[in-house]
């Protein structure tokens, strides 16, 4: 039998009443994945210190390569990640196939100036605005601007070759645009249409690109003349040095805006943190720090009232007072509904 003195026992519940506070204070850990490189680092500064230091919590990071990667996660059971970045489109798609945890009352209030037209739901989160947008070389145009969608159908007034993205989303409202269906008429899609009008094109789109990556690099090497990209991956371009093309300019007439949002997997154990987590990185004041580090844009509306974004980068955001009336929302909805149809009618479009 072991004996403990009364003034042990003194001293050992004295140590544990000291521990004790020590180990309420733990630290839990928030693990978020998102698409890593400049744009994971921009969401690292502009956001989560200010997530850690609300919520005394460590934030994990890890990468995400897409839609896939959730729905594993889900799949296994027991998530990982607490809460991930994925697309607009990825989100719904999500959402539909219920394997996304829903928001709870003050989440939704926290996300009530974002509008609903970038896919906002009690699902989806929309954290950032981009664009996909017309990027040139100004040796292959000299003091040309493209006016929109028909100029890159348009091979006499615009000579040179073309890049796309090597997929149906985007392609089918550039196609129509291009064709002259205003942007406010483009859904539901006139399929038929669409494909006739990328007929037209094909013969000039020497680079279907299949990353954000590869968008750059044939504009910047010089390989097309002219491409339909990411905002950001185009404008990061601008400020290089001019190389044989000349400098690449960007344009935001009839942009296609688009999104990216923040979402929770099914079953993740840190679910109620990671709404809290939401709810600060969509205050108008601190979702707009995002465009100090990246050229991407606020989703909540009030983002630009705060005077957190520098007057002069407001030119370069998509949809900024100045901008954001050049183009349009693309309609996740309809792209939910018919993508699987659109992606083996695009496909079999390329091997024509």
């Amino acid at each position: 039998m072991i004996r403990i003195s009364r003034g042990g026992v003194s001293l050992a519940l004295a140590t544990l009443l000291l521990a004790t506070p020590a180990l309420a204070q733990e630290k839990k850990i928030l693990t978020i994945s998102s698409w890593g490189g400049a744009f994971q680092k921009a969401q690292k500064e502009a956001w989560f210190g200010i997530v850690e230091k609300e919520l005394n919590v460590t934030i994990k990071e890890d990468n995400t390569s897409g839609i896939a990667d959730v729905r594993t996660q889900v799949a296994s059971g027991r998530p990982t990640w607490d809460l991930t970045t994925q697309g607009a489109y990825s989100c719904k798609l999500l959402e539909k196939e219920g394997r996304l945890e829903t928001f709870d009352a003050d989440t939704m209030k926290a996300l009530a100036d974002i509008p609903t037209s970038l896919g906002r739901s009690e699902h989806c989160a929309p954290q950032i605005v981009y664009s996909v947008a017309i990027g040139w070389r100004d040796k292959a145009f000299p003091g040309k601007e493209p006016p929109g969608w028909a100029a890159f159908w348009d091979v006499k007034s615009f000579p040179g070759q073309r890049s796309v993205r090597k997929h149906p989303i985007y392609a089918l409202e550039m196609a129509l645009i291009a064709d002259g269906v205003a942007m406010d008429k483009l859904y539901p899609i006139d399929v038929d249409r669409a494909f006739k009008k990328l007929e037209e094109l094909k013969p000039h789109v020497l680079v279907w690109w299949g990353s954000g990556a590869q968008s750059a690099q044939v504009i910047k090497d010089g390989e097309v003349d002219m491409v339909a990209a990411w905002n950001g991956r185009i404008q990061a371009l601008e400020t290089e040095p001019e190389g044989k093309g000349g400098k690449i300019k960007t344009t935001f007439n009839q942009q296609i805006l688009v999104s990216d949002h923040w979402m929770i997997p099914k079953g993740a154990v840190n679910k109620d943190l990671a709404m809290k987590a939401i709810a600060i990185m969509s205050r108008p004041e601190v979702n707009a720090r995002i465009s100090n580090y990246i050229n991407y844009a606020p989703s909540n509306s009030k983002g630009y009232d705060t005077g957190v974004i520098p007057k002069e980068k407001l030119a370069g955001l998509p949809n900024s007072p100045q901008n954001v009336g050049k183009g349009f929302i693309q309609d996740n909805d309809w792209w939910v509904a018919n993508a699987d149809a659109m992606v083996k009618r695009f496909d079999a479009f390329l091997q024509k």
